[in-house]
C-alpha cells in the first residue's frame, strides 16, 4: 500500500504518466474506432428499431463513462479530503471536463434516438432527469473550481460538492431500480445473460466501451499532467515575483 501512494507524488507521476499514455492513446484509438466501424457497418438493423439501434454504440458506452467519470471524481476527492495529495484533487480536476462531455453526449444521443423511439425528444424520465442534473453538477464544479483563487480551498469546496453530487450519479446508473415507471428501457448490458442483447450487437458494443474507457484514462492522464505543470508555472511565476 506504502507503494502505491508513491504515484501521489508529481515527480513520479509525471514520469509514470508520460510512459504509459503513448499505450492508453494507441488501445483507445483501435478500440473505439474498431468498436463503431464494426457495430455501425458491420451489424444488421434491429428488428424493432431498424437502423436506429446503432446509436447504441456511442450513447451507451458516454452515458456508463460519464457516471463512472464522477465516481473516479468522488474516489480522488476523498483520497484529497484523508490523504491532502495534490495529485488526486488535480486529477478530480482534470477529469470533469471529460465526465461533462460524455454526459452531454448521451443526453444527446438519448434525444435523437428517443425521437422515432418515443415520439419526444425529452421526457422526464427519473433516468433522463437525473442524468440532466447531473450534467449541471458537473458545470458546477468546474465553475467552483475557477470560482476560489486559492487552489486548496477550491480543492476542498469541490471535493465537498463532489460528494453531494454523487447522490445524481447513483440515482442516474439506478434509476430504473429505484423507480420501476419511465420511458427509458431497462439495463442494455446485464450480468444476467437472459437480459442481454444479442451477442452480434454485444461485441463490438463492448470493443467501443472499451474504448471510451481507454479514452477517458488517456484524457485524465493527459489533463492531469497539463494541471501539475500549470501549478508548476504559478509557482515559480510567484517566485520570481518575491524574488
Amino acid at each position: 500500500m506504502a507503494s502505491l501512494w508513491e504515484y501521489a507524488n508529481p515527480r513520479k507521476f509525471m514520469t509514470v504518466s508520460g510512459a504509459l499514455l503513448p499505450w492508453v492513446w494507441g488501445i483507445a484509438a483501435v478500440c473505439l474506432v474498431g468498436g463503431l466501424v464494426w457495430g455501425f457497418f458491420f451489424t444488421p438493423n434491429d428488428f424493432r428499431q431498424g437502423s436506429t439501434v446503432k446509436i447504441i454504440y456511442v450513447h451507451v458506452p458516454s452515458a456508463i463513462m460519464a457516471v463512472n467519470a464522477w465516481f473516479m471524481m468522488l474516489i480522488t476527492s476523498l483520497i484529497w479530503l484523508i490523504r491532502r495529495h495534490h495529485v488526486s484533487a488535480l486529477a478530480a480536476k482534470a477529469a470533469a471536463p471529460v465526465g461533462m462531455v460524455f454526459t452531454l453526449i448521451a443526453l444527446l444521443t438519448g434525444a435523437i434516438w428517443g425521437q422515432p423511439m418515443w415520439g419526444t425528444w425529452w421526457e422526464w424520465d427519473p433516468r433522463l432527469t437525473s442524468f440532466l442534473i447531473l450534467f449541471l453538477f458537473y458545470l458546477g464544479y468546474m465553475a467552483l473550481w475557477e470560482a476560489v483563487d486559492n487552489p486548496d480551498a477550491a480543492a476542498d469546496l469541490t471535493a465537498v460538492l463532489c460528494l453531494v453530487g454523487t447522490v445524481f450519479a447513483v440515482i442516474s446508473r439506478y434509476a430504473l431500480v429505484f423507480w420501476n415507471q419511465g420511458l427509458h428501457q431497462g439495463a442494455t448490458l446485464s450480468l444476467d445473460a437472459e437480459q442481454n442483447i444479442a451477442d452480434v450487437f454485444w461485441y463490438p458494443l463492448i470493443t467501443a466501451l472499451a474504448g471510451f474507457g481507454f479514452l477517458f484514462l488517456a484524457l485524465v492522464l493527459y489533463r492531469t499532467r497539463t494541471e501539475i505543470r500549470a501549478r508548476r508555472l504559478k509557482a515559480l511565476i510567484a517566485q520570481e515575483r518575491m524574488a
